[in-house]
């Protein structure tokens, strides 16, 4: 894409183009020049401008209709480009119908030059802030993207349906699950979806900073508590005022530090290392942890008023083999985001007998694990367009699936596995199809279906 400098000057009077090319030249600007139509689309189809200043009245016809079908065809081709039409045919009606089609500003000859520059620098400001947004929104799209909660298994659904009924309220939220289940994940969509959105998300990893560290990093400090304290600090929990703060790996926290997180949740104030005086903060917690917090209260290594205090609503996340009929969902949606990782740009597929070692695999590292597989099968698979077995980290035959009896395709091992959760819910809730289906996360309509589609009624 050219620099936001480059104009195309397009006008039939040789002597207008050199007395305001060369203007437009002094001041900084590229130009490029057309004396006629065709010239002109020839220059515009080479490049994109930016920028074009466009007199109407152009051969080879010389008409204003024409000039205005050309007008219209330029910003159909090129929405993004802005047009100052600068033309002797200066009446309103002219003027009215070029803005009508899209131009950014119409100019009279003769024109006065430093309007010219004026209007000339506030339509290329106007073509940069536009870009800037673009980028964003293709940012936050992308975004969107690689953090989004993907699957449509029963137990899956269940806890992202909670996590979304929680979300609007202050409660806190304890995700609990094994490593690389998307815990963050799921705490970034109760943020997104509560009326905190607009505020901070800061997660932290509790585990990953020794406790003195840990302290400041999250109630901050001031200047001289400490060696290598050489200014104020904020800390996390002032950084998240008015969003959410995210505690990551939360049963990691010493006993010591529990005590101080108990009273900034319970007060709203935090006290910065070394500081006298406490400050106010309103966050809303989302803790997470892999560890069984429950068992760490009764065995005195988490404190239990604490615990009451973060579980306001505990969500589980269920591990990648739980999730048996997620998987090819799960894998198309990082095999498209490591596209542009493959020489052609487009995402590869998975063969079939990839996708049964997939199937047959017991994903230890859960997501985690299977984004790492999707990004090396995806690098290794080269120019192929399916991905095969020998790009995988294993070979899938190192754990026996329980399937049912003939099933052979992927299709057919995931139906069972849905038979059987469905079997082992009802078993679970006494054959009441209500409870059922709200274990499942299902409406009572959808576990009917089901049950008749696996002659289960």
């Amino acid at each position: 894409m050219p620099a936001p400098h480059a104009l195309l000057l397009v006008d039939d009077d040789a002597a207008f183009r050199k007395v305001y090319g060369g203007l437009l030249r002094e001041s900084g600007y590229e130009v490029v020049e057309a004396a006629d139509r065709p010239s002109a689309r020839a220059a515009f189809e080479a490049r994109p401008f930016p920028l074009v200043l466009l007199d109407l009245m152009l051969p080879p016809d010389g008409s204003v209709s024409a000039g205005l079908e050309g007008l219209a065809a330029l910003l159909s081709a090129r929405p993004g480009t802005k047009v100052i039409v600068v033309s002797g045919a200066g009446d309103t009606r002219h003027t009215l119908e070029a803005v009508r089609l899209g131009a950014y500003d119409f100019l009279t000859k003769p024109v006065d030059p430093d309007v010219l520059l004026v209007v000339v620098q506030r339509a290329l400001a106007r073509v940069t802030l536009e870009r800037q947004v673009e980028s964003l929104r293709t940012s936050l799209t992308r975004a969107a993207g690689d953090t989004a909660l993907v699957g449509q298994s029963a137990p899956f659904l269940a806890s992202v349906s909670l996590a979304e009924r929680v979300a609007a309220s202050d409660l806190p939220v304890l995700v609990t699950g094994e490593n690389g289940t998307g815990k963050e994940l799921l705490a970034r969509t109760v943020h997104l979806k509560s009326r905190r959105h607009a505020g901070p998300f800061v997660p932290i990893n509790c585990g990953a900073l020794p406790e003195s560290l840990l302290e400041s990093a999250l109630f901050g400090h001031v200047k001289g508590s400490f060696t290598g304290a050489t200014k104020d600090h904020r800390g996390l929990f002032a950084e998240a005022d008015g969003g959410t703060l995210f505690l990551d790996e939360l049963g990691d926290m010493t006993p010591s530090l529990q005590v101080k997180v108990l009273r900034a949740l319970e007060t709203g104030d935090i006290l910065p290392v070394g500081a006298d005086l406490p400050v106010k903060v309103d966050v809303r917690l989302i803790s997470a942890t892999h560890r069984d917090l429950g068992r760490m209260m009764q065995e005195g290594a988490f404190r239990e008023d604490l615990y009451w205090r973060v579980k306001g609503v505990e969500v589980h996340l269920p591990p990648l083999r739980e999730r048996a009929s997620d998987l090819p969902l799960l894998a198309k949606h990082f095999l498209n985001q490591c596209a542009h990782l493959c020489p052609d740009g487009r995402a590869r597929l998975l063969s079939d007998a990839a996708a049964e070692a997939l199937a047959a695999h017991a994903w230890p590292g859960n997501l985690r694990e299977l984004r790492h597989e999707m990004q090396r099968a995806t690098v290794l698979a080269g120019e192929r367009r399916e991905i095969q077995p020998e790009d995988l980290s294993f070979t899938g035959s190192e754990r026996p699936r329980a399937s049912a009896p003939g099933a052979t395709t992927l299709a057919q091992k995931v139906e069972a596995l849905e038979r059987r959760e469905i079997e082992e819910a009802l078993k679970r809730c006494g054959g009441n199809r209500t409870h059922t289906a709200e274990a499942l996360g299902l409406s009572r309509q959808g576990l009917l279906k089901k049950l008749e589609r696996f002659g289960l009624t």
